[in-house]
């Protein structure tokens, strides 16, 4: 364990043992669980996407707050406890000092995970997609976007979730020097639909091409995040003109309604799968699976090649 690593934090006797001895480890989000779909179906989502990781043959590292403490690997149960919390809070980097000094429990954001696992140690890391520029307010920007700025993680997702500004945080990645990474694809993904007919920086197409582009990233001394952008699989892809309109019918609604903040994303995706009548929550859950599949591969290639313990 890293001298490094705050008192708060307490890392499961699993993902110890697997940092120890240099296994592939896999990080993943918990404000899907806490903030993204209803009990019980919030911990089947947690089960199911450690067992995708597992599948793999690579530890799962789910991170979390529970009681004022950061959690970096969960028991099962510590994830019952989280999926079942009353008023859970979400926590990105910002909300880490509040979280611990209140002993409160609440999920981790793409920032907030960026942040625990890289202090534990981990280099990979799954989620559905990122945040970004929103489109009701230009300057609703989410804190993911600097995360992945300045956490030299591996980050595999959908892309940016398809209710932002899509053009608009592909030109803040590029402000910021992230690269946007397209997985066997050219354009960039969105989210609920395979692409948004933008291009990514650069693609790549085997194992052997990521862990060989991550070691020259690394020996340059840059960083930032690479993102991974990999399309939800064709079969559970939505129609590109439904999932616009039910965006934005419910943009239109939260702007009539004044949500904005850390309310605005939950909100969103809420009345999307309302509105979708339950295809956007399928659709969903098939590209945070595909995505914890894929990054589980990319870190057992990293540990295969000996690189990610010698960077």
């Amino acid at each position: 364990m890293s001298p490094e690593i705050p008192s708060s934090f307490v890392l499961s006797s699993e993902v110890a043992r697997a940092l120890k001895q240099g296994l592939p480890i896999v990080a993943l989000e918990s404000t899907v669980v806490t903030h993204g779909l209803p009990r019980p179906q919030n911990l089947s989502l947690a089960e199911e996407m450690e067992n995708q990781v597992r599948n793999e043959g690579v530890v799962p590292a789910t991170v979390a707050v529970l009681e004022g403490w950061v959690k970096v690997g969960l028991s099962a149960v510590e994830l019952d406890q989280l999926a079942m919390a009353v008023d859970p809070v979400k926590v990105s980097r910002r909300d880490f000092s509040p979280a611990i000094w209140g002993g409160l429990t609440g999920g981790t954001t793409v920032a907030g995970t960026l942040y625990a696992a890289n202090l534990a140690g981990i280099k990979v890391f799954a989620t559905g997609g990122i945040g970004g520029v929103h489109r009701e307010h230009r300057f609703d920007v989410s804190t993911d976007l600097q995360a992945l700025a300045d956490t030299p993680m591996i980050v595999v997702c959908a892309g940016a979730k398809s209710i932002l500004d899509l053009p608009a945080t592909l030109e803040y990645l590029e402000t910021l020097s992230v690269p946007v990474i397209g997985w066997q694809t050219d354009e960039f993904p969105a989210f609920f639909s395979t692409t948004s007919h933008l291009p990514v920086s650069m693609r790549l197409d085997s194992l052997e091409e990521f862990t060989d582009f991550y070691r020259w990233h690394r020996e340059l001394g840059l960083q930032s995040a690479l993102l991974v952008t990999q399309p939800i699989p064709m079969e559970a892809a939505m129609n590109e003109s439904e999932i616009h309109d039910a965006e934005k019918q419910a943009s239109n609604e939260a702007s009539e309604k004044g949500i904005h903040g850390q309310a605005l994303t939950p909100f969103l995706l809420k009345r999307v799968n309302e509105i979708t009548k339950g295809k956007s929550l399928k659709a969903n859950l098939a590209l945070l699976h595909n995505n914890a599949r894929l990054a589980a591969r990319i870190a057992r290639a990293l540990a295969g090649s000996g690189r990610q313990k010698a960077l």
